[in-house]
Formats: C-alpha cells, sequence, structure tokens
C-alpha cells in the first residue's frame, strides 16, 4: 500500500530506463530525512530508518501506533486545527511541532505533510516529512538574542553609531543616531561628518580604507536655526560578509566604515566662552589701535593739503618776495618733518601668520563680539550658515576685523531713530569652488553712485555727525583683497544694503 504513490510517480519514465518498486521503497527506507506513511487516520502504516533514529522507536514500536505518539500535548490546538483543515482540503501543510522521543526527551520537529490521493480523488494515505531542527532552533535564538543583546546595548550607548557600506550606504545605526538626524535635520549626518573631514573619503574608502580612519577629530556643524553642534569622531574599518548566495564559496569580506559620533558641544562651549572673552578684548584693542591709526593717517592726509598749497605759494612768492618765500620754506619744512613724526608713530597692522580658517567659525565669533550692539539697537539676526565649508588659508584676526566692520556698519545703517524695520541677514555657502558671505540689512540702503566710493579712503556718509571717523570700507577691502577675494555693495530685495564677500576655496585671486 505504501509503495502505490512511489509507483505511480514513476510511471511517466521511459520503460527502459524505469526502476522497480523496490528501489523506491529502499530511496524512501534509506533516506537521510525522517518519512512515515500514515492512513487517512494517522496512524503509521511506514516508517524508515531516519524516522526511528529521530523517534527512538522502532519500526516494530511506532508502525500501527498513531502520530499523537510523538506529540508532546503542548502544542497549541489551533496549530493542529490549521493542519487537518489543509490536510482535508487535500493541501500540503507544513509547520513546526513540540514531539517527545520514545526516552521522554523533547525536540522540535519541522514536519511536512502532503495528502496522497487516489484515481477517485480520495485521500487514502498522508505521507510526513520531519527532521529534528532542536538544535538549530538553539542556535537560532542564540543568534538572535546576542542580537537583541547586542542592539539593547548599542541603542543604549551616549554616542551615536553609524556603519557604511563600501558604496556609502547605511547599513546599521542606533537611536542616539536617529536623534542626530532629527536634531541636525540633515538626511545622512555620516555623510556630512566625513565630507567636511575628508572631502574625498568616498574614493578613499573604495581604494583605500585604512585611509579613512580618524581618531577623536572634531566636526563642527553650524544650523540655521540653534547652536553648532560640535562632534568628535572616530573610525574603524570593520570586515562584513555578504548574505548573497553566490558569496557562499567565497571567504573574502567587504570592507564596512564604522563611525563612533560622540557630541562634545557642552564641553566646546564652556571652551569658547572663554576664548569668545580673549577673542572680544582682542577685537577692542585692534578696533581701538585701528581708530587711532586711521585717525591719525586721516589727520596726515588732511594736512598735506594746505602744505602742498603752501609749496605751491612759495613757488609764486620765489618770484617776488625772497625772503618771504624763504620763511615759508622753512616752516613748510619743519611741518613736514612733523607730520613725518606723526606717520611714524602710526601703530603697525598686527603681522599675522597665515593658517587654515573655517569661515562659519569667523562669522560665529563675530555675531557672539556683536551681540551686546545687537541687541541695543532691537536688530534681530537671521543667521544662515553652510552646514559644512572646506578650510581656506587666512589670517584670522583680519577676517574678523572685516565681518565684523561690515556687520557694525549694518547696525549704523538701521540704528536709526524710528527706523522700524530692523533685521540682519548673515548668511554663508560654497557656490562654484568658492566661499559666499552675505551680510544683508533692512536699512535705507546707500545710493548708486556712493556703491564705489565707500571704498575710497576717508569716504563717509556720516555727513558730519561726528560718531565715527568716517574712513568708509577702504581697510576691509584691503583685507579683501590681501586673501585674494573680492567685495561688493548691492541692494537687498528689502531696499537696504547687501555686502557681499567672496573667497576662492583654492586661495587663487578671484
Amino acid at each position: 500500500m505504501s509503495a502505490t504513490p512511489l509507483a505511480k510517480a514513476g510511471a511517466n519514465i521511459a520503460p527502459d530506463t524505469a526502476l522497480p518498486p523496490e528501489a523506491y521503497r529502499q530511496a524512501v527506507d534509506q533516506a537521510d530525512l525522517a518519512i512515515s506513511i500514515t492512513d487517512e487516520k494517522a496512524n503509521i502504516l511506514f516508517a524508515n530508518e531516519a524516522f526511528t533514529r529521530v523517534t527512538g522507536y522502532s519500526k516494530e514500536e511506532i508502525v500501527g501506533k498513531n502520530e499523537s505518539t510523538l506529540s508532546n500535548h503542548t502544542t497549541p490546538t489551533e496549530l493542529y486545527k490549521s493542519m487537518w483543515a489543509d490536510l482535508s482540503a487535500q493541501k500540503p501543510w507544513a509547520g513546526k511541532l513540540l514531539n517527545k522521543r520514545k526516552d521522554g526527551e523533547l525536540y522540535l520537529a519541522e514536519l511536512g505533510i502532503s495528502p496522497v490521493v487516489d484515481a477517485s480523488g480520495k485521500t487514502t494515505h498522508f505521507v510526513g516529512m520531519h527532521r529534528d531542527i532542536t538544535e538549530m532552533h538553539r542556535l537560532e535564538r542564540l543568534v538572535r538574542n546576542q542580537k537583541h543583546l547586542i542592539e539593547s546595548v548599542v541603542d543604549a550607548a551616549p554616542m551615536a553609531f553609524a556603519l557604511l557600506d563600501p558604496t556609502g550606504r547605511l547599513v546599521l545605526d542606533n537611536q542616539e543616531y536617529k536623534k542626530l538626524v532629527t536634531d541636525l535635520r540633515l538626511k545622512e549626518p555620516a555623510h556630512t561628518i566625513l565630507d567636511s573631514l575628508l572631502p574625498n573619503w568616498r574614493e578613499t574608502f573604495a581604494k583605500q580604507p585604512q585611509g579613512c580612519l580618524l581618531n577623536q577629530r572634531e566636526a563642527r556643524i553650524d544650523r540655521a536655526a540653534g547652536r553648532p553642534r560640535w562632534l568628535s569622531v572616530t573610525t574603524s574599518i570593520i570586515d562584513m560578509h555578504s548574505d548573497c548566495a553566490d558569496s557562499y564559496f567565497c571567504a573574502a569580506g567587504q570592507p564596512g566604515l564604522l563611525l563612533v559620533i560622540s557630541d562634545i558641544t557642552n564641553l566646546r562651549d564652556e571652551q569658547e566662552r572663554a576664548r569668545a572673552s580673549a577673542l572680544q578684548a582682542v577685537l577692542a584693542e585692534e578696533e581701538r589701535t585701528a581708530a587711532i591709526r586711521e585717525g591719525l593717517s586721516a589727520a596726515i592726509f588732511r594736512l598735506e593739503e594746505p602744505m602742498n598749497v603752501m609749496s605751491s605759494a612759495i613757488a609764486v612768492l620765489q618770484r617776488r618776495d625772497t625772503a618771504s618765500a624763504a620763511m615759508l620754506q622753512q616752516a613748510l619744512i619743519g611741518s613736514r618733518e612733523h607730520l613725518e613724526t606723526l606717520r611714524q608713530v602710526i601703530p603697525q597692522s598686527p603681522q599675522e601668520i597665515v593658517v587654515s580658517v573655517n569661515m562659519n567659525e569667523i562669522l560665529r565669533d563675530v555675531l557672539e563680539v556683536s551681540t551686546p550692539r545687537l541687541l541695543g539697537a532691537g536688530i534681530v539676526v537671521d543667521w544662515q550658515p553652510a552646514s559644512t565649508l572646506p578650510a581656506i588659508l587666512g589670517r584670522p584676526l583680519q577676517l574678523r576685523m572685516l565681518f565684523k566692520a561690515l556687520v557694525d556698519n549694518a547696525i549704523e545703517a538701521m540704528n536709526i531713530k524710528g527706523w522700524k524695520r530692523r533685521e540682519l541677514l548673515l548668511t554663508s555657502e560654497l557656490k562654484n569652488d568658492c566661499i559666499v558671505v552675505s551680510v544683508v540689512d533692512t536699512g535705507p540702503g546707500i545710493p548708486q553712485e556712493w556703491r564705489y566710493k565707500a571704498f575710497e579712503p576717508f569716504f563717509t556718509a556720516k555727513g558730519g555727525s561726528g560718531k565715527h571717523i568716517g574712513t568708509g570700507l577702504s581697510r576691509a577691502q584691503q583685507v579683501v583683497a590681501d586673501h585674494g577675494g573680492i567685495i561688493d555693495l548691492e541692494e537687498s530685495p528689502s531696499g537696504g544694503c547687501a555686502a557681499i564677500v567672496e573667497f576662492r576655496v583654492d586661495g587663487d585671486p578671484i
């Protein structure tokens, strides 16, 4: 009876290659997979050698008994109902059952049952195939538990983790990293951080992964709203193995880049506060020195005008009154000596060395120092920095003085009695290999004919108010020129003035 379906299965084999039914019986009996054949009521009619090895029952002991003999009677009733519903509908069923061996030891069986249907369409037998997956289940649970434990530890860690594959795709992260995505409003903070620290990290990682190793490198991420975030980053190379079938026989894995990111913003804030106080003192001293320098330069410039007139008068007097001309000449010589003495006491500009400069840090310093004046004038600041900017070579103090002068000019332009709209927009962006900084105010603006005069030495639009010496933007233009950049004044959308400064990233003059 048990050989009938096997014989039918061989009916389509050509006569010259057909196997005898006994060969099928021996193949089933000697198969390594546990196989049993039952009647329609699940009474066992046949069991192969593998079945007896798994269950511990000999053929003589198990044949004639019901399959329920193996049950531990702890399998949910709903599972049996589902099984019999499928088998009654002449559908195969597959699932897992908790069984018991002859010696009472429990094991997890992965079972597949197929109904055997005769020519009249009636179910006559059931063929069951099952294997002991207890050890596999134990290992799966062990791996699952370890995975859960690792994920719990990683998620509970105070630092962010991000694992990138060779294409830069994020394959693993934790809760702290997800918080970074939300806080920084960046699609992939790991990419932004690597872009700022290793601009060519993608090519380096593809060719020489060790070139992407970082040890507690600090990255600054500026945000349009809120304070900047300081992150300490350490990277390591992780050997990852593909889960694709075609990699089964390939021992070599592929490198993954693991980023461990710590937020050090609070620590940097404390350092920045101390540095800002020192910087404010340095800038104040430099402003005083610059004011003295510009005041003396302006005085000398103004005094030279009448002396030039005296020189012309001497030339005329020499033909009419030689004695008077000689006396005037002596006075002129003395005056020029005094002017030269005055010129020699003009404080010199500080000599700074050229270093790597982050423009966002320069602008942030200027805003920090200018905050008291901005608040005093009731000016609202809209700070829109690029999230990251490449460093350029420059002189930090001069650059701070440059942008502070532009911010001061904007404050003065809007700090007019009765002027209602007082907004300052400060932006930085990377555009066509240039760092572009815009200082835009909502003041009365600057007339078209003054836009170039504003850069002339000693030009002022104050109209003799006496509030400052009014030496214009010549010094700011000089700083920009010293850094190979350009500065221009434009009309802002609000009708105010927009000061646009551009520096090339490579340092070449624009």
